[in-house]
């Protein structure tokens, strides 16, 4: 059940191949997590072989839970298999629903669970070539800008993080 992510089928939560859930556009369950340092985020550059939204900037790590696996859980997986981030607290900030196109006709259609990490020095980073090109670090506003700039370097969950529920992950400014 590995490529299985959960995912609501006629009102019930159902595993249902990854693939599957994006050419269909179905509704399911996913992970956000946003890495802060001092006043900076960390984004990642999204492996350029990735079936969908390879190469754009997109927040710290995001996913989709296995079958009962627990939000935070899959949060520290992630960080972990992503970035090779282990040893911090992925606090729980909000849970959030949206529904995006992400290219070659596959459709986002997420209630994502939405974690902040909060860490007094720069980890050190493993990325994953698989799942990773690159990072950096990036202050709100300086990402606010960018991403007004120029949107299609970034992928339409950020976007909508941004735009939507800032406030959710990062509180009043």
């Amino acid at each position: 059940m590995k490529d299985m992510i959960p995912t609501w089928v006629d009102g019930t939560l159902t595993p249902v191949e990854k693939l599957t859930a994006h050419t269909e556009g179905l509704r399911h369950r996913a992970v956000s997590v946003f890495l802060v340092h001092e006043d900076e985020i960390l984004i990642q550059q999204r492996a350029a072989g990735k079936y969908h939204t390879p190469g754009l900037w997109a927040n710290t790590c995001c996913t989709h839970p296995r079958w009962d696996e627990a939000p935070v859980d899959c949060a520290n997986r992630r960080l972990d298999e992503e970035l090779g981030i282990t040893g911090v607290s992925p606090v729980w900030k909000d849970q959030i629903e949206y529904r995006a196109e992400v290219g070659g006709g596959m459709i986002e259609h997420e209630v994502v669970d939405l974690f902040l990490v909060t860490t007094d020095h720069r980890p050190t980073l493993h990325l994953n070539p698989d799942e990773v090109d690159g990072v950096r670090w990036i202050g709100l506003a300086a990402l606010e800008t960018e991403v007004a700039e120029h949107p299609e370097r970034f992928t339409p969950w950020l976007r909508i993080y941004l735009a939507d529920h800032k406030l959710s992950v990062f509180g009043p400014a």
